[in-house]
């Protein structure tokens, strides 16, 4: 056998993970502010506060708007997602071993991708519970819970533009299709229901979806109601596989990897919603 693998199969090999990636790599990554081609260590998300506006008197000066500018700084870190495969297996297995080993790297990476913004949100301060709310953890993620977040982000001037989303957890996600004015067409009209296809739907100005990797403390799962430009992620380098042969073990090593890192740009835009699980 040749020492090195032909080009035609790296290159369908990398398309292959990339497309794969794309496809069902990261839920998150949509939802959130992103940012490719980051050169070094860390990159900067800038955050601009809200202006004001004034009267001016004739023939005065204009006033200015005393806008409050800060930074929200992104480290970013390298993981990798390598597997062999065995040359006699190839030959030997009534499955395509190129393409599940590609798509779990690329789900995994995918996975990665979420961690990080998960992690971010989960430094979110503002919490759709607490004393005078008449909200507690001894129960699931209510329609009252519901509504309290979503009064918060509009208290907080956080924009109802079409790029506010709210993820939970799939426990969560089975509380929301008992609430009528979640499930029934009744209420969001036939097009909106949560059971046809991919399980998203939008209700009251956002895009809602149910997530695995959501964190767990405890019995609480964490959930987020929150703006796309209140968490911001950066990439310096997209997924990228590297497939190399190693004649003393008979097999191809491929190493799938990528280098990115999410923060937490503005919190106000992101309330918590803790559910009993």
């Amino acid at each position: 056998m040749s020492g090195t693998i032909e080009q035609a199969f790296v290159k369908q090999f990398e398309a292959e993970v990339a497309e794969a990636y794309q496809r069902q790599g990261s839920k998150l990554r949509p939802t959130v502010r992103s940012k490719s081609g980051v050169k070094g260590a860390s990159t900067i998300f800038p955050r601009v506060g809200k202006g004001t506006a004034a009267a001016k008197a004739r023939n005065g000066v204009v006033p200015v708007m005393n806008l409050e500018y800060a930074n929200a700084e992104c480290f970013l870190q390298d993981y990798y997602a390598g597997e062999w495969i065995d040359r006699l297996d190839e030959i030997k297995s009534s499955i395509d071993e190129r393409t599940v080993i590609a798509n779990a790297g690329a789900y995994a990476l995918g996975r990665k991708t979420d961690e990080l913004i998960v992690a971010a949100l989960d430094t979110a301060t503002a919490e759709a519970v607490g004393v005078g709310s008449g909200l507690t953890d001894t129960d699931g993620l209510t329609k009252q819970k519901v509504l309290m977040a979503f009064e918060m982000l509009g208290a907080a001037d956080v924009p109802d533009d079409g790029n506010r989303f709210a993820v939970v957890g799939w426990k969560q996600w089975s509380e929301l299709l008992q609430i009528d004015e979640f499930a029934r067409a009744d209420y969001v009209g036939d097009d909106a229901l949560p059971w046809k296809g991919t399980q998203a739907k939008r209700w009251l100005g956002a895009l809602w979806m149910p997530h695995s990797g959501l964190t767990k403390a405890g019995t609480l799962r964490y959930c987020y109601f929150y703006h796309r430009t209140a968490v911001g992620h950066a990439v310096a380098s997209e997924v990228v596989t590297d497939i190399t042969w190693h004649g003393d073990r008979a097999a191809h090593f491929v190493n799938n990897m990528m280098s990115q890192g999410a923060v937490m740009i503005d919190p106000t835009g992101v309330v918590r919603m803790r559910a009993k699980e």
